[in-house]
């Protein structure tokens, strides 16, 4: 835990808004109410469920959700059996062989965290079934964990006082994401993560990268104005995650940002490219990149 709030301390960009929501988020948790972090792609969902974890000081369990995830993968299952092999040959002329199985079980990851009261980032939860999710609602509303499938004297297992979970999710609109059950849904405290201004999003740039506050609002803007033309389509742009990318790989390599640079002209290709040519659906690559080097050029000269 101490490791990850070291990295967290020099990636995180913790601005006044975002503390106010992860210190009432701590405040809810610790009254035993789950979180749920929801909003678009790139706006830091999973970093701020990581930063409010850590400052839970329990050890951290994290679940990644994906259509694939069965109960099996989150309470465990059998590993095998252990055989117990008594040979009775007290009397020469009898011979007696007894042999006995016994069922070998391992603990899923949210067992273990259920028995020892960690705190769990279940991210991008509605990517797993519903079905894999009824799990969560016996833990959260009764406080036990259902042992389904096991071949056990315990049917269930009680939640450790100190357990808390974290969920984060996408809209549902993404595509591979499922509608959250309405029973769960009920029983957590859902929270928008928004995208940020302009302004604060130009000040996390510049606290990551160290670009010039033109090079930085140049940036942002230009990115928002890719992320709007993709939202009239029905898609998703690139996020603040593209910009910090973008204001530090150019700081590093020592490209200039500037539009008429073949250099930056070939790292923006690079990142941002096929998100946009498969968004804006233009019919070749080179459309793509002539369209995005007139919106730079007609940002750039207007800074």
């Amino acid at each position: 835990m101490e490791k990850l709030q070291e990295r967290l301390n020099n990636e995180f960009i913790l601005y006044p808004e975002l503390e106010d929501l992860a210190d009432r988020a701590v405040d809810y948790l610790s009254a035993r109410f789950p979180v749920h972090f929801t909003g678009p792609s790139g706006v830091g969902k999973t970093s701020l469920a990581l930063y409010v974890a850590s400052r839970m000081n329990r050890p951290l369990t994290f679940l990644q959700g994906n259509y694939e995830m069965r109960n099996e993968d989150l309470i465990g299952g059998m590993s095998g059996y252990t055989s117990n092999k008594t040979v009775d040959n007290f009397v020469r002329s009898v011979r007696k062989q007894e042999e006995k199985l016994t069922e070998n079980r391992v603990d899923g990851r949210l067992v273990r965290a259920v028995k020892n009261g960690h705190t769990v980032v279940y991210d991008e939860f509605t990517r797993s079934k519903p079905e894999t999710n009824n799990l969560f609602l016996s833990v959260v509303e009764e406080g036990i964990l259902p042992l389904y499938g096991i071949k056990d004297e315990e049917s269930h297992i009680p939640v450790h006082p100190d357990f808390s979970i974290i969920f984060t999710s996408n809209p549902e609109e993404y595509v591979g994401t499922y509608r959250t059950q309405d029973a769960l849904q009920d029983r957590m405290i859902t929270i928008d993560v928004d995208t940020v201004d302009e302004r604060t999003e130009a000040y996390i740039l510049k606290d990551r990268t160290e670009v010039s506050d033109r090079e930085a609002a140049f940036i942002i803007t230009f990115m928002k104005k890719i992320r709007s033309k993709c939202m009239e389509n029905g898609e998703v742009g690139p996020g603040l995650r593209s910009s910090i990318m973008i204001g530090s790989i150019a700081q590093k390599a020592k490209i200039e940002i500037n539009p008429d640079n073949e250099r930056f002209q070939k790292l923006i290709f690079d990142i941002i490219e096929f998100t946009i040519h498969r968004n804006l659906g233009y019919k070749s690559k080179e459309q793509t990149r002539n369209y995005l080097v007139r919106e730079m050029k007609k940002l750039w000269g207007g800074n």
